[in-house]
């Protein structure tokens, strides 16, 4: 398939780097042409779990450069750049081509929205890894690539797609990928965004009352507005339902237990929306806890907890707030609880 990989940062370089590697003639698109410059001379260098892989960056442009259309585009860009792209990248898609989404949160249904699901295939990354320098990366996991039809079942273009880019990553295919997504967003809505607002890990925050008060409305509320929007989580970690839920977590035993699993899968982990903090970068927040408001208004359900993370989080990439403890009081309180 004649590809272009759209941001050639951690999730994107290793994906090409490991295509190109195998042998894989792919296109790379980044934000401006002194990227593609210094890519071209460099090429791809993949490390980590997965072993060495490298590979020439023969056919790199900054995205506004590109003239040649292609039959599958995979989009590994920070989500709000992807949404910014998406007319440019429905111009590159060549008829009956297929755009690949790999962000967090609703990027993939939104994209869909504006191009067309006949032109957007779903997808979410499992993939860890960073990038060290511009065309030098470190795979960190065993992860893998999930794909899907956002309608559901199963479709010929998504067993294409998964040979294609199998030839240099773990791709998978499930007839569930709306409910995969919203799976991996319930727990970045509140594992990840509140280890961000705290200043921490989930492990730091979830003991005090107000962690486990907070952490308990973000998940109840993003649960509740996938239910209503006809989606049905997957397990991944842990089953997306927690014990007895009945609109609302149910203290327990049970609970308890359920939620030292999310803590062994997820509780050391340092969120990269910290990371964004301290980088002054922009944040996905707004296609995190801010979809699942936008939606919940949409459908009539309360949100009031993530609308206030939203809020938050908008003041401490300001600078008008630091990320602290005391951040998940201040949101409770907010958000009337």
């Amino acid at each position: 398939m004649r590809t272009l990989i759209v941001g050639i940062g951690a999730l994107g370089g290793i994906i090409g780097g490991r295509l190109l590697a195998a042998g894989s003639p792919v296109f790379l698109a980044t934000r401006d042409a002194e990227s593609a410059g210094r890519l071209r001379a460099s090429g791809l260098r993949v490390t980590g779990i997965g072993g060495d892989a490298s590979g020439s960056a023969t056919h790199v442009a900054a995205l506004a450069d590109i003239g040649e259309t292609f039959e599958l585009i995979v989009l590994a860009t920070k989500a709000q750049d992807a949404i910014e792209a998406a007319p440019r990248l429905g111009e590159l898609l060549a008829r009956g081509g297929t755009l690949l989404p790999i962000q967090n949160g609703g990027v993939s249904q939104i994209l869909a929205e504006r191009l067309g699901e006949e032109r957007v295939l779903g997808g979410l990354s499992n993939l860890g890894g960073t990038m060290t320098a511009l065309g030098a990366y470190e795979q960190r996991n065993a992860g893998h690539i999930l794909i899907g039809e956002l309608t559901g079942g199963t479709s010929e273009r998504a067993t294409r797609v998964q040979g294609w880019l199998g030839r240099g990553v773990d791709v998978r295919i499930t007839p569930n990928l709306r409910g995969a997504i919203w799976s991996k967003l319930l727990l970045n809505c509140s594992v990840t965004t509140l280890g961000a607002v705290s200043g921490g890990t989930m492990r730091g925050y979830i003991f005090t009352p107000e962690g486990r008060a907070l952490f308990d409305r973000a998940y109840d509320e993003a649960l509740s507005v996938a239910l209503a929007s006809g989606a049905r989580p997957e397990k991944m970690i842990v089953d997306p339902m927690p014990p007895g839920w009945n609109g609302h977590s149910v203290p327990g035993p049970a609970q308890d237990a359920w939620l030292s699993a999310v803590l062994a899968g997820y509780g050391d982990i340092k969120p990269s929306m910290l990371q964004d903090f301290e980088r002054g970068r922009a944040t996905e927040i707004d296609f995190i806890n801010g979809y699942v408001a936008d939606l919940g208004k949409k459908l009539g359900v309360a949100t009031a907890a993530n609308a206030a993370i939203v809020d938050a989080v908008h003041a401490i990439s300001r600078g008008r707030l630091a990320p602290g403890p005391a951040r998940l009081g201040e949101i409770l309180t907010s958000a009337g609880g």
